[in-house]
């Protein structure tokens, strides 16, 4: 159908490098991926928040669009490959629900999981957060 581009009727594009091995793919061929990031890892968030001065500071996102060739976006699972039938859908994979729908549930089917617990390896199971080690 495209031969595996999106060029349709403009002869040539410019190149893009691929983020993993630096090949240079055509960009309409290349595969995209964006990515939101925060700057600041997951376990240090609390700490930033109880040592800023601002009640609600909004700790800044890091936005990146990454280019993959194509034997490096199969090869690092980006995307998969698909028999005859089923590359024509093409309908878009489905979303994760919003984080914000996560935690409402406060730990879901996680093992260990729910409110004032801590489950897992070392934990003690029953006691509250925080609450000292014997």
């Amino acid at each position: 159908r495209n031969n595996g581009r999106n060029k349709h009727g403009r002869g040539h594009v410019k190149f893009v490098r691929c983020v993993n091995c630096a090949k240079a793919c055509p960009k309409d061929k290349a595969i995209r991926k964006f990515v939101i990031k925060n700057i600041v890892e997951a376990a240090a968030v609390r700490d930033i928040a109880d040592a800023s001065v601002y009640s609600s500071y909004a700790l800044p996102k890091l936005y990146a669009k990454l280019y993959y060739c194509v034997s490096c976006a199969i090869h690092g699972k980006v995307v998969r490959n698909r028999s005859r039938e089923a590359r024509r859908d093409r309908t878009p994979p489905p979303r994760f629900p919003m984080r914000a729908q996560m935690n409402d549930r406060q730990g879901g089917n996680r093992p260990g999981g729910g409110q004032g617990t801590q489950g897992g390896p070392g934990g003690q199971t029953g006691a509250p957060v925080g609450a000292p080690r014997s």
